[in-house]
């Protein structure tokens, strides 16, 4: 013999009562106005989670007439929320993509030509690394970590003429090299 199963036991709300009794209403009046049913049944849920975390002591007079005007709310705070990310969207865009004849277009590189960059960097730190030690320092010091003549002069403990001497015959050898 088994035991039967106990009464089910619902909310004891009645605002949550009523919110049950109604939700196919209340998903139709979402849907309604946000043109979704799928919204509809996200917003049927924010209200059930409005009301089931209010505070129990609030009552009304006429309860459905408060569900409705939860739901409202719900609508516009969802409304309100959307255009908030709407607006954050499009000042971002504004900001970080480039766009001609009102269109956006992408300001990356295309990927062939990324690639290509890509290759003729890889060219050029390998020219760079076959240059003799003084020569390849003075070029890294100078060209590629923006130092001065005679902070790079400074650096290597050489004079301001020998620096510019292995920057120009550094540039000398990466362009016979790379042929560019």
């Amino acid at each position: 013999m088994t035991d039967p199963k106990p009464p089910r036991r619902g909310p004891t709300d009645p605002l949550l009562e009523i919110y049950l009794e109604r939700r196919a209403n209340l998903v139709r009046f979402f849907a309604a106005r946000s043109g979704s049913t799928a919204a509809a049944e996200d917003l049927a849920q924010e209200l059930y989670v409005k009301l089931a975390t209010r505070d129990q002591a609030v009552t009304a007079e006429n309860p459905v007439a408060l569900i409705y005007r939860i739901a409202t709310n719900v609508m516009l705070d969802r409304a309100r929320g959307e255009a908030r990310a709407v607006a954050r969207d499009a000042a971002w865009r504004r900001v970080a993509h480039a766009s001609e004849g009102g269109e956006d277009v992408a300001d990356e590189a295309p990927a062939d030509e990324a690639v290509a960059s890509r290759q003729r960097l890889r060219q050029l730190v390998d020219a760079v690394g076959d240059l003799p030690p003084q020569m390849q320092r003075a070029f890294r010091l100078h060209k590629l970590e923006g130092r001065s003549h005679a902070e790079t002069a400074q650096a290597m403990g050489l004079s301001v003429k020998s620096v510019e001497k292995h920057i120009s015959a550094a540039l000398k050898a990466l362009t016979a090299k790379l042929g560019r």
